[in-house]
């Protein structure tokens, strides 16, 4: 196109479209007008993003199998058995065996906190179908995937679907300036709420303005009702940042979260849920605190000179 007045007007005229309907987008919330051709497009366009990222490699098969273990929570134990194998077959490949590791920690998340997940691969990242911190997987409705469904990884809490196509799914990251979800503090029941702020730490505002809360605490999130869209016990972050308590109805902390959202590859689907509250069980161990060394300084008293000793004779 050449650059004519028109051509121009025309730009002006499409960047004018789009931000009005980020506007009503954002403004709608889960009621957004524009989530009906959200939706259209995730069935259109989920196929082609799926087939672009379906270059075959060995792990597809392993994420296959995981997606199976929202059927019986006893196949944990025989998905780690091909997980081993896998592993074996491919030991040689840094970006498989680093994809094998992450499957390791998910199945380990899943069966202490007893979820029955579906595996899925990122196979996109960004606004594909909207206009918010976003992924999308390779898993939709024709395996079991329903909108407010959990979604974590080997770390924690990755976010929750909000839009499914028949063979794709959008997932609303955690970071998101839109996303909240209850939480409750380890080994206790200190209750809030976690707001994304994109790139920053999450914030969380404490129910009980005097709770006492320090830097490494830690979080998990405290469930839904009916468990959707968010289970108990996902393992959230480790407060950075306390501020001072004001007087105020509620507290305001700084979470650093567990999951690193710059590096997504392998999650798993929350669809079916645990049967009791997991509390603190799927949070990973504290590590040991290295002791500081000690250093003892022995003090031997020095003989006296000769002439010192002759003066005071």
């Amino acid at each position: 196109m050449r650059d004519t007045r028109e051509s121009r007007l025309l730009l002006v005229l499409l960047i004018a479209i789009a931000f009005a309907l980020i506007t009503v987008d954002i403004r709608g919330g889960e009621d957004s007008p524009v989530d009906g051709a959200r939706q259209a497009a995730a069935t259109v366009f989920g196929p082609i993003e799926n087939g672009v990222s379906g270059a075959v490699d060995p792990i597809g098969n392993a994420v296959t199998a995981v997606r199976e273990s929202g059927e019986r929570h006893d196949r944990l134990a025989e998905l780690e058995r091909q997980n081993a194998a896998l592993k074996a077959e491919l030991g040689s490949d840094d970006r498989n065996r680093s994809r094998l590791t992450q499957l390791d920690k998910m199945l380990r998340i899943a069966g202490e906190g007893q979820y029955g997940i579906k595996g899925a691969q990122v196979i996109a990242i960004g606004a594909a179908q909207g206009f918010s911190w976003t992924i999308t997987i390779d898993a939709g409705a024709d395996d079991g995937i329903e909108r407010d469904m959990t979604v974590l990884n080997g770390d924690g809490l990755v976010g929750r679907v909000t839009t499914v196509g028949p063979d794709t799914a959008t997932v609303l990251l955690a970071t998101d300036p839109d996303f909240t979800v209850g939480t409750r503090m380890e080994a206790g029941d200190e209750l809030g709420f976690a707001s994304g702020q994109g790139d920053r730490p999450l914030r969380v505002e404490l129910l009980n303005g005097k709770a006492e809360v320090k830097k490494g605490d830690r979080l998990v999130t405290f469930g839904s009702q009916a468990d959707k869209p968010f289970v108990p016990g996902v393992p959230v972050g480790i407060v950075s940042r306390v501020d001072p308590s004001g007087g105020d109805l509620t507290r305001t902390l700084y979470v650093t979260p567990y999951v690193g959202f710059s590096k997504l590859d392998i999650v798993g689907v929350v669809v079916r849920t645990p049967e009791k509250d997991p509390r603190d069980t799927v949070l990973p161990k504290k590590p040991e605190p290295t002791p500081a060394p000690t250093v003892t300084v022995t003090v031997t008293p020095s003989a006296p000179a000769d002439g010192q000793y002759q003066q005071e004779q």
